[in-house]
C-alpha cells in the first residue's frame, strides 16, 4: 500500500544549539570526498509505555534524519534523486510502525519494509521522515527490537542507522518551580529540585543538568557536578554556565526525589534579561557525551550535592517533555553602551584605517535569549570626502536617511548589527578603510549605537544615552572638530589610492572569562564589495560570529527535540 511520508528538510541549525535532548544522534562527521556521504540518523534508543488494559497506546515520535556534511550552502546542494528503504521486520510483536502525519512525498510500503523516494539533501542537517511506534499488543515490559533505515542514490552514498526500540523503562518527570523572577543584582533564591520516576523500571543513576546566562551564578560549585562555560550561539564567550551533576543509585519507578538541600542561585551585578534551565535524565555514557558536546568541564570543589527520596504517589503524567524545566528572570540593572569614533589625517589620495565602535561599560550583560534578535546597531555615517574601501562583513551600506541601499561600494552610511548578546565587558570594534578623495579640514561623520530600529532609536536599557554618540573625523587641523573616544589612539595614512571595495572581518582576542576591556578588533582581509550581514566584533572577548539562529535557543529553552529524540504524546 500506498502511504504519505514527511520528508520535510529543515536546517540543522537545532541540532548545534540542542545539548539537553532527552536522546543521543547518531550522527558522524565524514570527511568531504569527490563522491559525498551522507549519514543517517536520529534517536538511538526509544522507550515506549507498555500496551494498556484498557484504552490506545500511547506513541513514540521518531525523527529520522539525514546528514550533509558540506558547509557550502550554495554549492554543497545534493539535487539528485535517492531512495530510503526502512526495515520493520525485527519490531515485529514488539512494537507497530507507521509514518507520521504533515504530508510529504510517496512512500510505498509492502509487510515490514518500505521504500521512499526523495530529491535534493541541503548541507547539514534535515529531517527524512517521521516515524510513529507504539507498543504492540502483546508485548511485555522488557521487549525490543530495531529499525533498520538505509538509502542509495546515484553519484553519493550514505551510512546507515540503526533504531533500538524496547517496551518499558524509566521516565523522569521534572517539578517546575515556582521562582520570583522580578529581581535586583544580589538577590537570592534556593532551588529544591524534585523528580518522579513515572516508568515501569528504575533509572540506574541520574544526571541533573542546570544552565544559567551570564546574569546568574550558584552560590557554591559541587564536588559531584562539572562545570563549563560555552557561547552556544549567543555570540559573547560565557554566555551560558552548565553544570552536569552525576547521582549513582538505582531511583525506583513511582518514587519521588528532592535535593537534600537545595543549591541556592544569585543575580549577579551582570544580571538582565536571563533564564534557568534545569534538566533531569537517566546517566549514561552517551547522556554525558552529548551534553558534554565536545566542550570543556572541570569539576566542582564544594560540598556533595546529594539527593532523598520523599513519600509520594505515581503521576498520571508520562510526557518525557516534562524532564526538563526552564524560567526567565528579569533584574533591575542597566547597560551603558558609549560610543566611540576615531581621526585619521591625509592628503588626497591617502587611505587611512580607522576603528569605531562601543563599549558596554555596564554593569549588566544584555541577552535577548528567546527571540534572538540583535542588541543594538552601530550607525557610522561617513565624513564628508571620503569613501569606504572596506568594512566588517556585518556593516551594510544604506543611504544617507539609514534607507535600504542596493549598491553596497561607495554608501554614505553604514549600519552594524551586534550579536543576540553583548557582555558586561565587551568592546565592540569595527575597523574600517577609507579613501580620502578630496582633503576637506574638519570632515566630521557620526558614530551613533542606538536601537536596530531606526523608527525607535532609544536603547531602553541604557540610562545615559548622551554617550551614545561619538564622532569621526578626518583632518580635524584648526576646524575644532575633535573625534570620541579613540579605539586605538587614532589611525596613521598610507599614501596612494586603493582601488575597489571590500569587506574585512573584525577579529579579536580574549577569554570568556575576561572581564577588561581587552583587545580591540583588527582589520581582516580584503574581499568583495557585497556587504555581509553577520554578527559583529567582540573584541574583549573575541570575535563572535553567531552559531545558532534565535530560533534555535527558544528550542533549547522549551526543551524541544534538538537531538531529534522521540517524542511522546498521548492519542487522542
Amino acid at each position: 500500500m500506498r502511504s504519505t511520508t514527511p520528508f520535510r528538510r529543515a536546517a540543522g541549525i537545532l541540532a548545534s544549539a540542542g545539548l539537553l535532548a532527552a536522546g543521543t544522534l547518531a550522527l558522524g562527521g565524514p570527511a568531504r570526498a569527490a563522491v559525498p556521504e551522507f549519514t543517517l540518523g536520529g534517536p538511538v534508543e526509544t522507550a515506549l509505555h507498555p500496551y494498556p488494559a484498557t484504552g490506545t497506546p500511547q506513541k513514540a515520535t521518531l525523527g529520522l534524519t539525514v546528514t550533509n556534511p558540506s558547509e557550502d550552502v550554495e554549492n554543497g546542494v545534493f539535487d539528485g534523486e535517492y531512495t530510503v528503504r526502512f526495515d520493520f521486520g525485527k519490531l515485529a510483536g514488539v512494537a507497530d510502525v507507521s509514518f507520521g502525519e504533515g504530508g510529504g512525498l510517496d512512500c510505498e510500503r509492502t509487510g515490514t519494509t518500505a521504500v521512499c523516494h526523495d530529491y535534493g539533501i541541503w548541507p547539514g542537517l534535515s529531517t527524512l521522515a517521521e516515524l510513529d511506534v507504539t507498543a504492540a499488543e502483546g508485548s511485555e515490559d522488557g521487549d525490543s527490537g530495531t529499525i533498520a533505515v538505509t538509502a542509495e542514490a546515484e553519484g553519493a552514498t550514505f551510512k546507515a542507522f540503526t533504531a533500538h526500540v524496547s517496551i518499558g523503562g524509566p521516565d523522569l518527570s521534572m517539578k517546575r518551580l515556582p521562582f520570583r523572577t522580578e529581581l535586583k543584582p544580589g538577590d537570592t533564591q534556593p532551588v529544591p529540585i524534585t523528580f518522579t520516576n513515572n516508568g515501569t523500571r528504575a533509572a540506574e543513576g541520574v544526571l541533573l543538568t542546570l544552565r544559567n546566562t551570564r546574569g546568574m551564578e550558584f552560590t557554591e560549585r559541587y564536588q559531584n557536578c562539572e562545570y563549563s562555560e560555552d557561547d552556544l550561539g549567543m555570540g559573547s564567550p560565557g554566555a551560558w554556565t552548565t553544570a552536569l551533576c552525576t547521582f549513582p543509585g538505582s531511583y525506583e519507578p513511582g518514587a519521588t526525589y528532592t535535593l537534600a538541600e537545595a543549591p541556592v542561585i544569585r543575580a549577579t551585578e551582570h544580571a538582565f534579561y536571563d533564564s534557568f534551565l534545569y534538566r533531569i535524565a537517566e546517566d549514561g555514557t552517551d547522556a554525558r557525551a552529548a551534553l558534554r558536546a565536545g566542550a570543556r568541564f572541570s569539576s566542582g570543589k564544594g560540598a556533595t550535592l546529594a539527593l532523598r527520596e520523599n513519600p509520594a504517589t505515581r503521576s498520571a503524567d508520562l510526557e518525557p517533555d516534562d524532564n526538563q524545566q526552564d524560567v526567565d528572570f528579569r533584574t533591575d540593572n542597566s547597560a551603558d553602551f558609549a560610543a566611540y569614533g576615531d581621526k585619521a589625517d591625509g592628503a588626497a589620495g591617502d587611505t587611512v584605517d580607522v576603528t569605531v565602535g562601543f563599549r558596554n561599560q555596564g554593569p549588566a550583560w544584555v541577552g535577548y535569549i528567546r527571540s534572538g534578535e540583535d542588541v543594538a546597531t552601530v550607525d557610522v555615517t561617513v565624513p564628508e570626502g571620503a569613501t569606504v574601501l572596506t568594512k566588517p562583513a556585518s556593516c551594510r551600506g544604506v543611504t544617507k536617511d539609514g534607507q535600504y541601499r542596493e549598491d553596497q561600494t561607495a554608501a554614505p552610511r553604514y549600519v552594524c548589527p551586534t550579536p543576540m548578546s553583548v557582555r558586561e565587558d565587551a568592546d565592540f570594534a569595527l575597523p574600517f578603510r577609507l579613501r580620502i578623495d578630496k582633503a576637506v579640514t574638519g570632515a566630521s561623520g557620526a558614530v551613533v549605537v542606538r536601537n536596530p530600529f531606526l523608527q525607535d532609536p532609544e536603547l531602553r536599557f541604557d540610562p545615559a544615552p548622551a554617550n551614545n554618540t561619538a564622532s569621526l573625523v578626518l583632518n580635524a587641523g584648526d576646524s575644532g572638530a575633535t573625534a570620541g573616544q579613540s579605539a586605538s589612539g587614532g589611525s596613521t595614512a598610507t599614501g596612494g589610492s586603493t582601488g575597489g571595495s571590500g569587506d574585512t572581518g573584525a577579529t579579536g582576542s580574549g577569554s570568556a572569562g575576561s572581564s577588561s576591556a581587552g583587545t580591540t578588533g583588527t582589520g581582516g582581509s580584503t574581499g568583495s564589495a557585497s556587504g555581509g550581514s553577520g554578527g559583529g566584533a567582540l573584541a574583549s572577548t573575541g570575535t563572535v560570529a553567531l552559531a545558532a539562529s534565535g530560533a534555535a535557543l527558544v528550542a533549547l529553552l522549551a526543551g524541544g527535540v534538538l537531538f531529534m529524540s522521540s517524542r511522546r504524546r498521548a492519542t487522542r
